[in-house]
């Protein structure tokens, strides 16, 4: 309840994202249902709100590791839909940090449908930038 507190009026919180418990290793997870706001016009996960949610994952995965005078920002986002999934259920996201540099952080997220089914394999890279 207070990340979505946190989240106000943003991407996240329009499409239903829920940040879940961190893994001792650093990996992240969300959810985010596959209704009217995150569907293509014939029924299943559009590709768009999948590649948005692993972009926010991933830069809520950064923002642990930065100083509190840094930011992480999306520099690159790229990903391979693998399989539908369909209104009604949710999406989880896994998120593995696999570089952790002074200024980017490289990150893989999987997508899977309610059923443990592969729905999207990501790969973001964060830029991180000194607030002025």
């Amino acid at each position: 309840a207070t990340e979505r507190a946190y989240l106000g009026n943003s991407m996240e919180n329009h499409l239903g994202i829920v940040f879940l418990p961190t893994d001792e290793d650093g990996t992240t997870h969300a959810e985010m249902p596959v209704d009217h706001r995150t569907c293509q016009p014939y029924g299943t996960l559009h590709g768009g709100a999948s590649l948005a949610l692993a972009e926010s994952l991933a830069g809520y995965g950064s923002w642990a590791y930065c100083a509190p005078n840094e930011i992480p920002m999306g520099m690159q986002v790229s990903g391979n839909h693998i399989s539908p999934v369909r209104v009604g259920g949710k999406v989880h996201a896994s998120c593995k940090l696999v570089h952790k540099g002074s200024t980017t952080h490289i990150w893989y997220i999987t997508l899977t449908s309610e059923t443990g089914r592969l729905a999207a394999s990501i790969r973001v890279v964060n830029y991180i930038v000194r607030k002025k």
